[in-house]
């Protein structure tokens, strides 16, 4: 076959946190979180020294959160499921090229740095880079996007999705899920409690960070979906002192015992099972919720590898190879956030 008639080698990177894959990698695992500039805004001098007091610190109590699920994070093997199935999704949306998707975790293994080398010996024509975050934010795609712009050197030409916060088939996926947990609850009244990663109201305020916006959208696209009319947003997994977004999902359980209703909890941040769902969610909250009277209590699962969900992935990464630079699949951002990627790059050109 000549070189006119070969079909284009495409690496589609799939980017997420990652987790640890077992007890001793736990302390590791959280000195790579907390000395991401991302995470604490220090300057390396004294984030280093910070990241491992906090990483000693907490490695006990985070070893039992993991633990609890056999020792180490699902992330990985649900983000490989996730892989798999878009892989194929696009093998049939592009017969005549070669599509491989790669993984990039951000804080453990397959680090960002590793999958970079794999994508360079794969020496791909065109390049996708796709957060598997639903909802654009400066500590989780932004930090992503930066480092595989710090390690990648090989070939190919690349393009991004920031972010794809009310994408058809994503919404739609989660409000099939809802209107299972509805059905489950039959005829008593439970509010659903759309439950996202909270981050510092700060990084709204001062840095202009879009998440927040993001999150109000995709919520109120599921809800509309699903037909939903009792809901409210809250977020999870404070830590440190400063303020961050709320209410706190702690918070919104407490509000439904005292309005005597149910809570169906749904995880919009999230598009797979790991420790925020599985023991935030799941155990502490479910104690909680026991403890004040809420009933029932009903966790929505992640998106995982729901058809919907993983044929919206296959259009974003087809939709980006008509372009070039970084666009959002579907509406992105309606306000003109400091620290979105596309505005940057409008003020950058």
């Amino acid at each position: 076959m000549t070189d006119a008639l070969k079909g284009r080698r495409i690496a589609v990177v799939l980017f997420n946190l990652g987790g640890p894959d077992d007890q001793a990698a736990v302390k590791p695992f959280l000195f790579n979180l907390f000395n991401d500039p991302a995470i604490i805004g220090l300057p390396g001098l004294f984030r280093t020294p910070l990241a491992r007091l906090i990483s000693s610190r907490r490695e006990t109590s985070a070893q039992a959160n993991y633990a609890l699920m056999g020792g180490g994070s699902p992330l990985l093997p649900e983000t490989r499921k996730q892989a798999e199935a878009l892989e194929a999704a696009l093998g049939a949306r592009l017969p005549g090229d070669e599509v491989k998707t790669f993984i990039a975790m951000r804080y453990w293994h397959p680090l960002t740095e590793e999958t970079a080398a794999d994508v360079a010996v794969f020496g791909p024509d065109e390049i996708v880079l796709l957060p598997l975050y639903p909802q654009f934010s400066t500590t989780t795609s932004e930090s992503s996007l930066k480092r595989w712009n710090e390690v990648y050197a090989g070939s190919g030409v690349s393009r991004t999705v920031c972010c794809w916060a009310e994408a058809p088939g994503w919404i739609e996926a989660q409000a099939e899920l809802i209107k299972g947990k509805l059905a489950e609850a039959g005829d008593k009244p439970v509010r659903v409690l759309f439950s996202a990663h909270g981050i510092p109201e700060m990084l709204v305020e001062k840095k202009g960070d879009p998440y927040q916006e993001q999150v109000e959208r995709t919520c109120a696209a599921i809800a509309a979906r699903a037909g939903v009319a009792d809901w409210t947003i809250c977020y999870q997994s404070r830590v440190g002192p400063m303020k961050w977004l709320g209410p706190s999902t702690v918070e919104a359980i407490e509000q439904a015992a005292k309005d005597g209703v149910g809570a169906v909890v749904a995880p919009i941040a999230f598009v797979s099972e790991h420790v925020e769902t599985l023991v935030e969610l799941d155990i502490e909250y479910g104690e909680l919720a026991h403890g004040l009277g809420v009933s029932p209590y009903l966790r929505v699962p992640a998106v995982g590898v729901t058809a919907a969900f993983i044929e919206e992935l296959a259009g974003a990464a087809v939709g980006a190879l008509a372009r070039t630079g970084v666009a959002p699949h579907g509406p992105g951002c309606r306000a003109d956030w400091k620290a979105c990627p596309r505005t940057c790059e409008r003020r950058a050109a």
